[in-house]
């Protein structure tokens, strides 16, 4: 059965206030938070424009939000979602081969360090899944 509009407005309402908190929590200024995302697989990941604090009217960052870490990566080169979702999924799964060394990456952190053993796998899936959408043209039609 289809989700009902009140579902997706709810969960659209919840990725919001996670990607607010993500980016207050990171001390990132910006501007405003795209009332909708500009990309998402529902209910399973979003990923939500961001205006620069130094540009208004530019995305500044793309933010992805959802059964995922949330996570960001800066808006420069290539201005798409898909282009964050290949960025996104590339850092993960550099940062899944660290946790498979048992070591932490030095430019992003996951959950408890002692549980890297079970993370990694994890981050790794996700990143595959990403990947996987992002090399796939019908899911950006």
């Amino acid at each position: 059965m289809p989700p009902s509009a009140k579902e997706e407005e709810d969960w659209h309402a919840a990725m919001r206030e996670r990607v607010a908190e993500y980016l207050q929590r990171n001390g990132i200024a910006h501007g405003a938070i795209g009332e909708m995302p500009a990309w998402e697989v529902f209910p399973v990941v979003s990923v939500w424009a961001i205006e620069s604090g130094r540009a208004p009217g530019w995305v500044g960052w793309w933010v992805i939000a959802g059964d995922c870490p949330t996570d960001y990566v800066s808006c420069t080169g290539d201005r798409t979602p898909r282009s964050a979702i290949e960025q996104i999924s590339a850092r993960w799964r550099d940062v899944a081969k660290a946790l498979g060394r048992g070591a932490q990456h030095p430019d992003f952190s996951v959950g408890n360090p002692e549980n890297a053993s079970e993370l990694g796998p994890l981050l790794a899936a996700r990143s595959e899944i990403l990947r996987q959408y992002a090399i796939d043209d019908n899911a950006w039609n």
